[in-house]
């Protein structure tokens, strides 16, 4: 586990200015990596929602919210 140090966090945030990316170029990179993790994991239904349900509830539980919330 990398753990945050001071220069850590300066070298995130010198990257993060010198390589930003516009929001539509970004989305395409996420969508593009989503696309990627469903090949990797054939497994997975494509569905967002339904890939993450178990996710919800276990962060739900963890957090101390109704299985509603």
């Amino acid at each position: 586990m990398i753990r945050s140090t001071p220069e850590l966090v300066r070298l995130e945030r010198r990257l993060a200015r010198e390589k930003a990316v516009p929001y539509e170029q970004a989305l395409e990179i996420f969508e593009a990596l989503w696309r990627e993790a469903g090949e990797l994991d054939p497994g997975s239904t494509g569905n967002r929602d339904m890939d993450l349900t178990a996710d919800f509830a276990v962060a739900r539980a963890l957090n101390g919210l109704p299985p509603d919330a």
